[in-house]
């Protein structure tokens, strides 16, 4: 069984996850230090985010050096120290790599600028004329606003994100060998893998159309755009497959990639391509036994037919916290742990986004003149952008930043959080924490779950049951009133506090029986 067809990996976002210099941004080797928490979790991979050089105008996906570590974050050794820490304690390790596009302060996107219409330099990138005074075409900026920004020499280029990030022309053999040499060398480094950011977005249509649409955004992952998912793009995977399975000790890609369709996101994960894509689908479901059960379906089914597996992810640096997309408060809480726990129970492996361990919700009330996100400032304020879900992690203490590090942090964590803490959860049997880390260890432990097949079971409208063989079931009761089932068993684990099974669900619960032998 290759290791990450089950696995549970830990997404670090590494300027919130832990300080170890007292300047307020976590770094590499506070990541280090918080290591046995990770251990004691239960995980068994982690996937930093970016820490290579660069202005920061996209906390950090804006690269300027994808082969070096901003000072902000430590150096080259740090890298190394944590690397093998955490080898040392059983975890592998993904980076995340950037290859749609580089900063614009990287060195060749100044050559290219320098070197004027037409150069080899500009090839790298990709500029054009455009219609007058007007940009080559109506694409528009993920970000908000257009997606070109014109140069001083009157062409312009693409930017599908902020105007610091100019996209990369991956029709151009020097940028495909160039980046080949960057996973060389974080590979021979020693790491297991790459988190790839924008997996879908490198190769454009060539004629580059109009789309002909306003708020083109709102078709990502639901609808076709001339510049995301283009059947090119495979060829490139190919080409990193060969790359990834010339080292030894199953060494993976993973796809940050959004499709139209399950069936065109399967395609990523062919034998010949990645051997992960992330599954939005389930992140996207409104909480719904009908639409989770939908989800759950189709994605089995699709990635099946290319013998992978599927991921499970209900959050992550880009999109609010689960405890506040279902609902904020009590009731948000105890939909983001019964959706844990179902998550965990499904075939396949599981993401987990730092602090849902912990329950934390969105922090939606931080300061404007503290919000750093391009999707705020671009959006005139009009959007609160991602930075709710960037607040430092709490560890310890009564106080912010709550053990975060020796300083203060680049985000103010709620009064609240006090309860929250690592160090506050850690006895209470009825903590998040708590109920993640016997849920992972029961995981581990338990051969029905990880990769393999489920059997939905009859059950009552706005519920799901599913087994696993040998001997598991799984409940979740997505409605608001208690329902009885007749589900015999053993009670595992459950996502509220109770302690026995005795065939009632409360709403918004999920549990875990032993049936039979397990």
């Amino acid at each position: 069984m290759s290791w990450w067809r089950e696995a549970v990996v830990y997404q670090i976002y590494v300027r919130s996850f832990a300080d170890s210099d007292g300047d307020g941004v976590g770094d590499l080797a506070g990541a280090r230090e918080r290591l046995p928490h990770l251990v004691d979790l239960g995980v068994d991979a982690i996937w930093l985010t970016p820490f290579y050089p660069s202005p920061m105008a996209d906390g950090g996906y804006d690269v300027a050096d994808p082969c070096g570590v901003d000072p902000l974050f430590g150096d080259l050794e740090d890298f190394d120290a944590l690397l093998a820490e955490a080898h040392d304690a059983g975890l592998k390790v993904l980076v995340d790599v950037v290859p749609n596009h580089t900063s614009d302060r990287h060195p060749w996107f100044a050559e290219a600028v320098a070197a004027g219409p037409g150069s080899a330099e500009r090839g790298r990138y990709l500029v054009r004329d455009g219609r007058g005074d007007e940009p080559p075409n109506d694409w528009e900026s993920v970000f908000g606003g257009p997606a070109w920004t014109r140069l001083p020499d009157g062409q312009w280029y693409l930017h599908l994100f902020a105007p610091e990030q100019p996209d990369l022309n991956w029709r151009n053999p020097q940028v495909r060998a160039d980046f080949r040499k960057v996973l060389k060398f974080w590979l021979d480094r020693g790491v297991d893998g790459f988190r790839i950011d924008v997996a879908h977005g490198m190769i454009k249509h060539p004629d580059l159309p109009d789309t002909g649409l306003t708020e083109q955004i709102s078709l990502l992952g639901h609808g076709e755009l001339p510049y995301f998912d283009q059947d090119e793009v495979h060829e490139i995977y190919r080409d990193w497959r060969v790359l990834l399975d010339s080292y030894s000790g199953g060494r993976i890609g993973v796809a940050e990639a959004w499709a139209s369709t399950q069936e065109r996101l399967a395609r990523y994960v062919r034998p010949e391509e990645l051997h992960q894509a992330f599954n939005f689908a389930l992140l996207e479901a409104p909480w719904s036994a009908a639409e989770f059960r939908e989800v759950v379906t189709d994605s089995l089914a699709t990635t099946g037919q290319v013998g992978a597996t599927t991921t499970w992810v209900l959050g992550n640096h880009d999109v609010r916290r689960p405890v506040t997309r279902y609902g904020g408060g009590e009731l948000g809480l105890a939909r983001a742990r019964a959706a844990a726990l179902f998550s965990f129970a499904l075939p396949g492996s599981v993401y987990v986004y730092q602090g849902e361990e912990l329950g934390l919700r969105e922090v939606l009330e931080l300061p404007d003149e503290l919000r750093q996100d391009p999707i705020w400032s671009r959006s005139g304020g009009a959007d609160l952008g991602r930075d709710g879900s960037r607040v430092p992690m709490p560890w310890s203490g009564e106080q912010p930043p709550f053990g975060f590090g020796p300083g203060g942090s680049w985000l103010p964590a709620p009064a609240e959080w006090s309860a929250s803490t690592v160090e506050a959860q850690r006895g209470d049997p009825g903590s998040v924490l708590r109920l993640y880390r016997e849920a992972l260890a029961r995981r581990r432990a338990l051969p029905a779950l990880g990769d393999g097949d489920l059997t939905w079971l009859d059950a009552p409208e706005g519920v799901l049951a599913f087994a696993r063989e040998p001997g598991f079931t799984c409940a979740t009761n997505f409605g608001d009133t208690p329902v009885s089932l007749d589900l015999p068993g053993d009670l595992l684990i459950r996502s509220d506090s109770a302690e026995e099974w005795r065939g009632t669900l409360p709403p918004n619960t999920a549990v875990w029986l032993k049936t039979g032998k397990s």
